[in-house]
């Protein structure tokens, strides 16, 4: 009986091993519950969607490509110890998409140490544009994003500018990008710090209307900045304002409601309904996977999705983490149908892409 016992075990092990080998896994923890879920599920589900599309027409190199999504509720450590699950017992070939720099922290050396690529966090914090052999972004840094924004505001004369951000590293580091490009010109920012997943009330609304200022940037997520534009048109206050594409401009639109018009919103992808020959192509396999209206999450996820592919489609055989790795880092210019990304070793940041839009009085995001 011991000895039927020992070989159904073996032959139960044999057969997941094999299983794990007939598709190609991508690890990604993502706030699939709580406050930052539906930027979470978006992510997912763009990507989801492009695999699936590249999965109807054979995968890549024979095999299908699945994305194994964790939630992690927008929590760091949950974050870390999903990367940690995900590297030591799930054999993905990578990880991806994870949804801010602060959920990436913890994950990215954990990738480093495995020698797996940690592949388009969607944020342009600077703790996700280091030199590290493994981090590979397809988005423009919040640097370049906010010389755009900033070039914009401050030639019209705005000189008191008020920052949003969370009280924590990443948020000071966003600060500080402010900080330090006002300061070229002579200015200084103000500053309203916010606890990450605290509740913002009317205390948060009353201290940011005490600074008086001629420009609001929004650095936080999408609820923290609605609940702070529903309060200031509560109280009969306009002030310009702009977000870092962090926001998650869908997000934000549906979270402020009415009160998110005439705010500004930085984008790191073109418009989802531009005439782009990639956008068409990703806005097809939105629709296959069911999504009626394709927006910038899906839109970047999909981006994300179809270099990653591209990179695992050039890997050597046999087809590794460290194959992928190997491959990505060796991309060069790559042409994904009208916008472009460039990899090589030590310059992995693959685009500078950033366009200003505005959201109308319908709630629609036109860019300028």
């Amino acid at each position: 009986m011991q000895f039927k016992s020992i070989f159904a075990m073996a032959s139960l092990a044999i057969a997941c091993a094999a299983h794990a080998q007939d598709k190609w896994l991508i690890g990604q923890s993502a706030p699939l519950t709580g406050g930052n879920a539906q930027f979470g599920k978006d992510i997912r589900d763009g990507a989801q969607a492009y695999f699936a599309m590249l999965n109807s027409k054979g995968g890549v190199q024979g095999k299908p490509i699945e994305l194994l999504s964790i939630d992690d509720k927008n929590d760091r450590k949950q974050a870390g110890a999903n990367a940690k699950t995900l590297l030591e017992n799930k054999n993905v070939l990578a990880l991806f998409g994870f949804a801010s720099a602060t959920l990436s922290l913890d994950a990215i050396p954990q990738a480093e140490a495995k020698e797996v690529p940690f592949f388009a966090p969607f944020s342009g914090a600077n703790p996700v544009r280091v030199n590290s052999p493994v981090l590979f972004t397809v988005r423009a840094s919040y640097g370049e994003e906010m010389e755009k924004i900033l070039n914009f505001w401050t030639s019209l004369g705005m000189k008191r500018v008020t920052v949003v951000h969370y009280e924590d590293e990443v948020g000071k580091q966003n600060l500080e990008v402010v900080t330090n490009y006002l300061k070229k010109i002579n200015l200084a920012p103000q500053a309203l710090p916010l606890k990450r997943n605290a509740v913002v009330g009317k205390p948060e609304v009353q201290a940011l209307v005490a600074q008086q200022p001629d420009l609001l940037i929004y650095t936080v997520l999408s609820g923290a900045a609605a609940e702070l534009q529903k309060g200031l048109v509560e109280m009969g206050r306009t002030v310009p304002t702009s977000s870092l594409s962090f926001v998650g401009a869908d997000q934000y639109i549906t979270a402020a409601g009415p009160a998110s018009a005439g705010v500004s919103i930085s984008q790191v992808v073109p418009n989802p309904r531009s005439n782009i020959p990639v956008v068409h192509e990703c806005a097809k396999a939105m629709e296959a996977a069911g999504i009626k209206t394709m927006n910038s999450t899906h839109l970047e996820a999909c981006f994300g999705a179809k270099v990653l592919a591209e990179g695992v489609r050039r890997a050597k055989k046999p087809v590794t983490a460290k194959t992928v790795l190997e491959a990505l880092t060796n991309l060069g210019a790559y042409d994904l149908g009208g916008y472009k990304i460039t990899f090589a070793a030590g310059a992995q940041h693959g685009s500078k892409f950033v366009d200003l839009a505005m959201v109308t009085r319908d709630g629609k995001l036109m860019s300028n």
